[in-house]
């Protein structure tokens, strides 16, 4: 077994104008001060990183990593969210991801993708350069809009759907390889992969691809509920990152997990700062400690609630409280008698 890294921060929800979260050194200082060991960089803030810069010279990428370490904290991965959800948008939402590209490439559907899976392609070099193994972002969708099958589905639509987004994401999967580092999909409402049986859907259509990884945040499950520590044993092979985010799900007799199209505040699931929710983290961290999980626990604070600072103040604490020291032996060796194999036949009976 490993103990987990940790605590780490995404510092995706905290970038701003006003130091010390506009800049990387500064920010990088603040979550030190905190008592995190790493930080999550979003690719696509220009505050955090030149992603471009970072794919093509390992010298920048050096210089990254040492304004972290400086800091007192190391890089964990690199995001690309926004960009790999530009990997696969339906006509019906091209206005609202228009914003997650350059102004360049907006109200051009086929230039914003080319732009998308370009960046994709640095995040994997980039990783490379830095030394990072994993790497985390959205798969986009095309099929989003029908997954509740009213209107009826027209047979094959699925199908139809799973290939073209597998055909999107193979090549970039395949420089993901080329670089050694894998590819970890967010599994998220609003993704065409957002729960167990799409993510199979799409493994399959990639042939299984080594780099077709997860990032596990329990939180989406809570709000689907679907049985996330289930899913850990369905998939922990594939688990290669780890955003520790809280959630609740408290249905009425008005409404359930669609929401009632309500902010936030108002919904029957919406997510918590870490120990205001409902997620068993005890039981998470358990596990994924049994099953070898190598890799960060992260923070992602998304609360509708509580400030953002008070969040990640708290979820340094939290984070650190759940990390699990493995053992190096075994409870019971006190009463060891040792043994071997002559020994071990005696106590069978075997002559």
């Amino acid at each position: 077994m490993k103990t987990i890294k940790g605590p780490a921060i995404f510092l995706a929800q905290f970038m701003g104008d006003a130091a010390p979260f506009n800049n990387l050194k500064s920010i990088c200082q603040w979550a030190a001060s905190l008592g995190y060991k790493g930080v999550q960089i979003p690719s696509w803030d220009g505050r955090c990183i030149d992603l471009q810069k970072a794919a093509e010279s390992k010298t920048y990428a050096d210089e990254i990593k040492g304004i972290a370490r400086d800091a007192g904290v190391e890089i964990t991965e690199l995001s690309s969210h926004l960009q790999g959800q530009l990997v696969a948008v339906h006509p019906a939402y091209d206005a609202l991801f228009d914003g997650f590209a350059p102004e360049a490439y907006r109200n051009n559907p086929a230039a914003r993708q080319e732009w998308a899976v370009q960046q994709l392609k640095y995040a994997a070099r980039a990783s490379n350069n830095m030394g990072l193994h994993a790497h985390g972002t959205f798969s986009g969708a095309l099929l989003w809009q029908t997954f509740y099958p009213w209107p009826q589905r027209p047979p094959g639509l699925v199908d139809t759907g799973f290939k073209e987004l597998a055909k999107r994401w193979k090549p970039i999967l395949d420089i993901f390889d080329e670089n050694g580092v894998d590819l970890c999909y967010e599994i998220h409402p609003g993704e065409d992969l957002h729960d167990g049986v799409s993510y199979e859907r799409f493994l399959k259509e990639v042939n299984d691809h080594p780099r077709a990884c997860l990032l596990y945040d329990p939180s989406h499950f809570v709000l689907q509920q679907l049985d996330y520590l289930t899913y850990i044993d369905y998939y922990h092979e594939r688990i290669r990152m780890f955003h520790v985010k809280d959630a609740e799900f408290n249905p009425t007799g008005k409404q359930g997990v669609y929401g009632g199209y309500q902010n936030w505040i108002d919904r029957a699931g919406r997510f918590r700062s870490l120990g205001d929710g409902q997620v068993d983290f005890k039981s998470i961290f358990s596990k994924l400690t049994a099953y070898d999980y190598a890799g960060w626990a992260v923070l992602e604070w998304e609360c509708c609630i509580k400030h953002p600072e008070d969040g990640a103040k708290e979820g340094a604490v939290f984070i650190k409280d759940h990390i699990i020291r493995v053992t190096e032996r075994a409870f019971d060796d006190f009463a060891g008698t040792g043994s071997d194999e002559t020994f071990n036949r005696s106590v069978l009976g075997i002559n």
